[in-house]
């Protein structure tokens, strides 16, 4: 599917953002974050978008500033973004700011349930201007997320 606007005008694409030590989703504390690879992840919601009728940018980075060139890149195409920001949710304030200047739907998603992990992790920049967060369910956040954005698009 093209990243192009569909005949209604409006874009299909989303963007899915994943942040630091996503790239060891799999291999890092498993009894926190599972067994599935980002390459599972990547998989499954590919293959969940070619059934709503989305297009994907799926992303990693370690590199804070290489999120904000991809949330920046994406306010020219898409109709929204799906992002783990991972350590950086408590930290950022320069990904709240790209955020912040992105019109389309912003989806937060969390493998863990952070309100059952270290106080720090209970505070999120990106929370305040998500349409939704999503947290403690497993990878299975990230299609539970693309799924309400396919839903939200329909309209």
């Amino acid at each position: 599917m093209p990243d192009t606007p569909n005949e209604a005008g409006a874009s299909r694409l989303v963007y899915v953002l994943n942040g630091p030590n996503l790239n060891l989703l799999g291999k890092r504390q498993p009894h926190i974050y599972g067994h599935e690879t980002l390459a599972d992840v990547e998989r499954d919601c590919r293959g969940l978008a070619d059934e709503l009728g989305l297009s994907l940018r799926f992303h990693q980075s370690n590199r804070e500033y290489e999120i904000i060139d991809w949330i920046h890149e994406a306010r020219e195409t898409a109709a929204a973004i799906v992002i783990n920001p991972a350590a950086f949710t408590h930290t950022s304030v320069a990904i709240l700011d790209a955020l912040n200047a992105f019109d389309g739907l912003i989806f937060e998603v969390h493998i863990s349930n952070v309100h059952r992990r270290e106080a720090f992790r209970h505070h999120s920049y990106v929370s305040g201007v998500a349409a939704g967060v999503i947290a403690g369910f497993g990878t299975l956040g990230y299609q539970l997320a693309l799924r309400r954005v396919a839903q939200l698009l329909e309209g």
